[in-house]
């Protein structure tokens, strides 16, 4: 293996840590390396990724060459001969064991959580074949409204093509993706997102509105806010306006609203199979604090839906007090709100369910779990 790619990972490796996510230190690395050939900076991603997806079978005694070197045999037989390692192993190696108290580890998961992710692609509406021939190494999800979801298979920078600058597509996991077709809003109306972030489910539902009606985007962190008002300009998306909110019970509008997503700050562990080092970092008492601060920011923002509106509770995590725990938290606390009944639009066939946990393994995406609920 190329010696430059091996000390560009272990650098990587020796800078992350719990306040030092793998993902952003291998970004702010490659930003700094000039030198390194696109092929390259490929194969420093997926050793660095590689690397944490197989720690639990790596000896720490070994040198760190040679556990790079055995993680990426250990993906490469996997890629190929995923029969060649039994249900109990990637159960019990592939995780943290504390985690069982909060998710079950069947087989299934854990073999989802050990394939190298799929890249999914949103076009604009009515686009994604036309996007899906430019760009070609493209899948079409479905019909309706999955036409417009792609799976990316090619090895191409698609930050770097004109389809991206000309704002044809946004990169968003198709569970990401979901929790928009769930929302289902209409043009004309009022939305809040919450914990908008960057912006990524909200230029979604700007989309789904044709850009018409409004969306109040908020978020505790001014960067966060900036970078999305960048993006929503590329996708010339304009129906929605920005503040901050710190989370509290002082809300940025005194708007009453159609709908309210709240994409809450989770554990992030249904991204484990995108984000490996995650898995090893996470600690117990992270899930509790998480817990105890969603269902205080579904609280606060449950109190600006209108009389029959609706609000949507996300998180990008399958831990239970992250999910059913917060569902019970709150329908306990805060009365006059009816579930609503969901439908996996990525697994037809599954019926209604008050609750909906989408899973790697089904869906070949991040695990999400998603509640709505409309104000009586």
């Amino acid at each position: 293996m190329d010696s430059t790619v091996l000390n560009l990972v272990a650098q990587v490796i020796s800078k992350s840590d719990r306040a030092h996510p793998a993902d952003a230190v291998l970004r702010q690395e490659m930003r700094t390396q000039h030198g390194a050939t696109r092929a390259q900076a490929t194969e420093i991603s997926r050793l660095v990724f590689s690397y944490y997806r197989w720690l639990g079978w790596l000896d720490e005694r070994q040198e760190l060459s040679a556990r790079l070197l055995q993680a990426a045999d250990l993906a490469e037989n996997f890629a190929h001969r995923p029969q060649d390692f039994s249900d109990r192993e990637l159960t019990q190696r592939s995780v943290p064991a504390w985690i069982g108290e909060e998710i079950e580890i069947i087989p299934e998961f854990a073999r989802a959580l050990q394939t190298e992710p799929r890249l999914w692609l949103r076009a604009r509406p009515g686009e994604g074949a036309s996007l899906a021939k430019a760009l070609r190494h493209c899948q079409v999800l479905g019909n309706g409204i999955l036409s417009d979801t792609l799976a990316y298979h090619g090895r191409e920078d698609l930050f770097q093509s004109p389809q991206f600058h000309a704002g044809a597509f946004e990169l968003q996991d198709v569970s990401s993706q979901a929790v928009g077709w769930l929302c289902s809003p209409h043009p004309g109306q009022t939305w809040w997102d919450c914990c908008a972030g960057e912006g990524g489910k909200l230029l979604h539902l700007s989309d789904l509105m044709r850009n018409q009606g409004l969306i109040w985007a908020s978020d505790r962190a001014q960067w966060r806010l900036r970078k999305l008002k960048r993006r929503a300009a590329r996708a010339r998306v304009f129906n929605y306006r920005a503040e901050l909110w710190d989370g509290g019970a002082r809300l940025p509008t005194k708007t009453r609203f159609d709908g309210v997503l709240l994409d809450a700050p989770c554990s992030g562990t249904g991204t484990w199979q995108r984000n490996p080092h995650a898995r090893w970092t996470l600690v117990r008492e992270d899930i509790k604090e998480l817990a105890d601060l969603q269902l205080r920011l579904l609280r606060h923002a449950a109190s600006a839906v209108k009389p029959g509106g609706q609000i949507f509770y996300s998180v990008c995590s399958l831990a239970r007090s992250e999910t059913i725990g917060v569902v019970e938290g709150f329908e306990k606390a805060v009365p006059g709100f009816v579930p609503i009944r969901l439908t996996n639009p990525l697994v037809p066939g599954n019926g209604e369910t008050e609750v909906l946990f989408l899973w790697p393994q089904q869906v070949n995406g991040n695990g999400m779990f998603v509640a709505g609920w409309t104000r009586e």
